[in-house]
Protein backbone atom coordinates (compact mmCIF):
# COMPACT_ATOMS: atom_id res chain seq x y z
CA UNK A 1 0.00 0.00 0.00
CA UNK A 2 1.59 3.45 -0.62
CA UNK A 3 1.29 6.26 1.71
CA UNK A 4 -1.21 8.86 2.34
CA UNK A 5 -1.39 11.42 -0.51
CA UNK A 6 -3.38 13.23 1.78
CA UNK A 7 -5.66 13.84 -1.26
CA UNK A 8 -9.87 13.72 -0.82
CA UNK A 9 -12.09 12.32 -3.67
CA UNK A 10 -15.60 12.10 -4.76
CA UNK A 11 -16.99 9.31 -6.16
CA UNK A 12 -19.90 8.95 -8.21
CA UNK A 13 -21.99 6.36 -7.15
CA UNK A 14 -26.10 8.32 -7.55
CA UNK A 15 -26.51 7.16 -10.89
CA UNK A 16 -29.53 4.96 -11.67
CA UNK A 17 -28.20 2.49 -13.53
CA UNK A 18 -31.04 1.95 -16.11
CA UNK A 19 -28.84 -0.13 -18.73
CA UNK A 20 -28.50 -2.67 -15.73
CA UNK A 21 -32.32 -2.97 -15.43
CA UNK A 22 -33.97 -5.12 -13.92
CA UNK A 23 -30.86 -5.63 -11.34
CA UNK A 24 -30.76 -1.87 -10.67
CA UNK A 25 -34.90 -2.15 -9.69
CA UNK A 26 -34.12 -3.79 -6.35
CA UNK A 27 -30.24 -2.26 -5.59
CA UNK A 28 -27.83 0.44 -6.66
CA UNK A 29 -25.44 0.41 -9.22
CA UNK A 30 -22.56 0.92 -7.07
CA UNK A 31 -23.84 -2.17 -5.62
CA UNK A 32 -24.15 -4.81 -8.06
CA UNK A 33 -21.58 -7.19 -7.99
CA UNK A 34 -18.46 -7.79 -9.97
CA UNK A 35 -16.61 -11.29 -9.54
CA UNK A 36 -18.49 -11.60 -6.18
CA UNK A 37 -17.40 -7.80 -5.18
CA UNK A 38 -20.07 -4.26 -5.53
CA UNK A 39 -18.80 -2.31 -7.79
CA UNK A 40 -17.88 0.03 -5.22
CA UNK A 41 -15.50 -1.60 -3.78
CA UNK A 42 -13.10 -1.65 -6.76
CA UNK A 43 -13.07 2.11 -6.96
CA UNK A 44 -13.28 2.47 -2.68
CA UNK A 45 -9.91 -0.11 -3.00
CA UNK A 46 -8.06 1.64 -5.86
CA UNK A 47 -8.20 4.87 -3.82
CA UNK A 48 -7.26 3.37 -0.40
CA UNK A 49 -4.18 1.57 -1.78
CA UNK A 50 -3.20 5.20 -2.69
CA UNK A 51 -3.15 6.34 0.81
CA UNK A 52 -6.19 8.40 -0.26
CA UNK A 53 -8.91 7.49 2.91
CA UNK A 54 -10.93 11.12 2.77
CA UNK A 55 -13.91 10.49 0.40
CA UNK A 56 -17.35 11.92 -0.25
CA UNK A 57 -20.13 9.56 -2.40
CA UNK A 58 -23.17 11.25 -4.24
CA UNK A 59 -26.17 9.24 -3.33
CA UNK A 60 -29.80 9.19 -5.22
CA UNK A 61 -31.25 5.69 -6.43
CA UNK A 62 -31.43 3.48 -3.61
CA UNK A 63 -28.53 5.42 -1.62
CA UNK A 64 -29.48 4.01 1.55
CA UNK A 65 -28.11 0.83 1.10
CA UNK A 66 -25.15 2.21 0.15
CA UNK A 67 -25.09 3.58 3.21
CA UNK A 68 -25.94 0.30 5.38
CA UNK A 69 -23.37 -1.61 3.32
CA UNK A 70 -20.25 1.34 3.84
CA UNK A 71 -21.40 2.91 7.04
CA UNK A 72 -18.84 5.72 7.68
CA UNK A 73 -16.15 3.64 5.74
CA UNK A 74 -14.35 2.78 9.07
CA UNK A 75 -14.27 -1.05 8.11
CA UNK A 76 -12.09 -0.33 4.87
CA UNK A 77 -9.82 2.08 6.24
CA UNK A 78 -11.69 5.32 4.78
CA UNK A 79 -13.49 7.91 6.35
CA UNK A 80 -16.60 8.06 4.18
CA UNK A 81 -19.46 10.89 3.95
CA UNK A 82 -22.43 11.22 1.74
CA UNK A 83 -23.75 13.84 -0.49
CA UNK A 84 -27.60 13.21 -1.06
CA UNK A 85 -29.17 14.26 -4.35
CA UNK A 86 -32.79 14.06 -3.89
CA UNK A 87 -32.74 14.87 -7.69
CA UNK A 88 -30.20 13.73 -9.90
CA UNK A 89 -27.45 16.60 -10.86
CA UNK A 90 -25.26 15.29 -12.72
CA UNK A 91 -21.26 15.37 -12.43
CA UNK A 92 -21.08 19.29 -12.53
CA UNK A 93 -24.24 19.62 -10.07
CA UNK A 94 -23.00 16.92 -7.91
CA UNK A 95 -19.56 18.19 -7.84
CA UNK A 96 -21.02 21.13 -6.65
CA UNK A 97 -23.14 19.79 -3.82
CA UNK A 98 -20.01 18.73 -2.79
CA UNK A 99 -18.16 21.45 -3.16
CA UNK A 100 -17.67 21.94 1.03
CA UNK A 101 -16.03 18.89 1.48
CA UNK A 102 -13.85 19.25 -1.96
CA UNK A 103 -12.51 23.18 -2.12
CA UNK A 104 -9.60 22.67 0.25
CA UNK A 105 -7.03 20.72 -1.91
CA UNK A 106 -6.87 18.36 -4.67
CA UNK A 107 -9.04 16.15 -5.48
CA UNK A 108 -10.42 12.78 -7.49
CA UNK A 109 -13.17 12.18 -8.78
CA UNK A 110 -14.05 8.17 -10.35
CA UNK A 111 -16.56 6.45 -11.31
CA UNK A 112 -18.28 3.49 -9.84
CA UNK A 113 -19.42 2.03 -13.63
CA UNK A 114 -16.15 1.54 -14.74
CA UNK A 115 -13.21 -0.80 -13.79
CA UNK A 116 -9.49 1.00 -14.14
CA UNK A 117 -6.48 -0.02 -13.34
CA UNK A 118 -4.35 3.32 -13.25
CA UNK A 119 -1.50 4.41 -11.43
CA UNK A 120 -2.75 7.11 -9.10
CA UNK A 121 0.74 8.71 -8.19
CA UNK A 122 2.04 8.72 -11.65
CA UNK A 123 -1.08 10.74 -12.46
CA UNK A 124 -0.62 12.68 -9.37
CA UNK A 125 2.73 13.53 -10.13
CA UNK A 126 2.01 14.07 -13.74
CA UNK A 127 -0.22 16.77 -12.59
CA UNK A 128 1.54 18.67 -10.74
CA UNK A 129 4.38 19.01 -12.85
CA UNK A 130 2.18 20.93 -15.16
CA UNK A 131 -0.14 22.54 -12.54
CA UNK A 132 -2.86 21.64 -14.16
CA UNK A 133 -6.26 22.76 -12.94
CA UNK A 134 -8.19 19.46 -14.34
CA UNK A 135 -6.75 16.54 -15.22
CA UNK A 136 -8.48 13.86 -17.21
CA UNK A 137 -7.30 9.83 -17.57
CA UNK A 138 -8.31 9.31 -21.11
CA UNK A 139 -6.69 6.48 -23.63
CA UNK A 140 -6.70 5.27 -26.95
CA UNK A 141 -9.99 3.86 -28.36
CA UNK A 142 -11.83 2.77 -31.37
CA UNK A 143 -15.22 3.28 -29.93
CA UNK A 144 -13.59 6.95 -28.90
CA UNK A 145 -15.82 9.02 -30.08
CA UNK A 146 -18.88 6.81 -28.91
CA UNK A 147 -17.70 7.81 -25.29
CA UNK A 148 -16.78 11.42 -25.89
CA UNK A 149 -12.99 12.00 -27.89
CA UNK A 150 -10.79 14.96 -27.69
CA UNK A 151 -7.39 15.72 -29.27
CA UNK A 152 -4.42 16.01 -26.77
CA UNK A 153 -0.83 17.47 -28.03
CA UNK A 154 2.36 16.17 -27.30
CA UNK A 155 2.71 16.94 -23.73
CA UNK A 156 -0.62 16.05 -23.27
CA UNK A 157 -2.57 19.29 -23.52
CA UNK A 158 -6.12 18.95 -24.37
CA UNK A 159 -7.05 20.77 -27.93
CA UNK A 160 -10.43 19.71 -28.51
CA UNK A 161 -12.81 18.58 -25.88
CA UNK A 162 -16.18 17.27 -28.22
CA UNK A 163 -17.16 19.96 -29.78
CA UNK A 164 -15.05 22.50 -28.55
CA UNK A 165 -11.83 23.29 -29.51
CA UNK A 166 -8.99 26.09 -29.55
CA UNK A 167 -8.65 28.13 -32.47
CA UNK A 168 -6.39 28.92 -34.01
CA UNK A 169 -5.53 25.40 -33.84
CA UNK A 170 -1.80 24.53 -32.31
CA UNK A 171 0.44 23.12 -34.55
CA UNK A 172 1.95 19.53 -34.33
CA UNK A 173 0.32 16.41 -34.36
CA UNK A 174 -2.18 15.81 -31.66
CA UNK A 175 -3.94 12.20 -30.68
CA UNK A 176 -7.79 11.67 -30.25
CA UNK A 177 -8.15 9.92 -27.26
CA UNK A 178 -11.70 8.77 -24.82
CA UNK A 179 -11.89 10.09 -21.16
CA UNK A 180 -12.32 7.19 -18.63
CA UNK A 181 -14.54 9.13 -16.32
CA UNK A 182 -11.26 9.94 -13.66
CA UNK A 183 -10.16 12.88 -13.45
CA UNK A 184 -7.84 14.80 -11.15
CA UNK A 185 -9.15 18.35 -10.33
CA UNK A 186 -8.69 21.74 -8.48
CA UNK A 187 -10.64 23.89 -6.19
CA UNK A 188 -10.18 26.51 -9.18
CA UNK A 189 -12.50 24.10 -11.24
CA UNK A 190 -15.28 25.62 -9.25
CA UNK A 191 -14.97 29.33 -10.46
CA UNK A 192 -16.17 27.84 -13.82
CA UNK A 193 -19.49 26.69 -11.84
CA UNK A 194 -20.16 30.19 -10.39
CA UNK A 195 -23.12 31.06 -12.44
CA UNK A 196 -24.64 27.61 -11.61
CA UNK A 197 -27.71 27.25 -8.69
CA UNK A 198 -27.03 25.45 -5.43
CA UNK A 199 -29.19 22.21 -6.55
CA UNK A 200 -28.87 22.34 -10.91
CA UNK A 201 -28.16 19.63 -12.80
CA UNK A 202 -25.58 19.97 -15.34
CA UNK A 203 -22.47 18.23 -16.89
CA UNK A 204 -18.79 18.78 -16.71
CA UNK A 205 -18.23 17.41 -19.82
CA UNK A 206 -20.75 19.25 -22.05
CA UNK A 207 -20.37 22.59 -19.57
CA UNK A 208 -17.08 23.27 -17.29
CA UNK A 209 -14.29 21.98 -19.52
CA UNK A 210 -15.08 23.50 -21.98
CA UNK A 211 -15.43 26.69 -20.45
CA UNK A 212 -11.45 25.43 -19.17
CA UNK A 213 -10.26 25.31 -22.43
CA UNK A 214 -11.75 28.63 -24.25
CA UNK A 215 -10.59 30.46 -20.90
CA UNK A 216 -7.09 28.84 -21.68
CA UNK A 217 -7.29 27.01 -18.11
CA UNK A 218 -4.29 24.34 -17.84
CA UNK A 219 -6.85 21.61 -19.21
CA UNK A 220 -4.77 17.80 -19.80
CA UNK A 221 -5.40 14.37 -20.83
CA UNK A 222 -3.12 11.41 -18.35
CA UNK A 223 -2.87 9.04 -21.33
CA UNK A 224 -3.34 5.79 -19.86
CA UNK A 225 -3.12 2.43 -21.81
CA UNK A 226 -3.82 -0.37 -19.42
CA UNK A 227 -6.83 -2.31 -18.40
CA UNK A 228 -10.25 -0.17 -18.50
CA UNK A 229 -13.61 -1.40 -18.73
CA UNK A 230 -17.35 0.10 -19.06
CA UNK A 231 -19.85 -1.76 -16.44
CA UNK A 232 -23.02 -0.17 -17.59
CA UNK A 233 -24.21 -3.63 -18.73
CA UNK A 234 -24.48 -7.02 -17.52
CA UNK A 235 -22.34 -8.04 -20.82
CA UNK A 236 -19.43 -5.42 -19.90
CA UNK A 237 -19.68 -6.49 -16.45
CA UNK A 238 -19.38 -10.31 -17.76
CA UNK A 239 -16.80 -9.15 -20.12
CA UNK A 240 -14.74 -7.90 -16.70
CA UNK A 241 -15.40 -10.98 -15.15
CA UNK A 242 -14.11 -13.35 -17.91
CA UNK A 243 -10.74 -11.22 -18.22
CA UNK A 244 -10.54 -11.65 -14.53
CA UNK A 245 -10.44 -15.12 -14.28
CA UNK A 246 -8.59 -15.72 -17.45
CA UNK A 247 -6.07 -13.66 -15.85
CA UNK A 248 -5.81 -11.10 -18.64
CA UNK A 249 -5.90 -8.36 -15.95
CA UNK A 250 -4.73 -8.38 -12.57
CA UNK A 251 -5.54 -5.11 -10.74
CA UNK A 252 -2.53 -4.54 -8.86
CA UNK A 253 -4.47 -2.12 -6.04
CA UNK A 254 -6.30 -5.95 -5.04
CA UNK A 255 -2.82 -7.10 -5.02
Amino acid sequence: MSSSIFMKAMVLAAGQGTRLRPITERVPKALVPLAGRPMIDYALSLLRHYGIYEIVINLHHFGAQIERYLGNGSQLGLHVRYSHEPELLDTGGGLLKAKPFLQDGSFIVINTDALIDVNLSELISFHKARNSTATLVLRPDPEADRYGSMDVDGAGRIQRFLDTEIKPKPAGPVRKLMFTGVQLLEPKIFDYMEDAGAAEKFSTTRRTYPRLLLAGEPLYGYCFEGFWQDLGTAERIAQAEAAMAEGRVRLHYLA
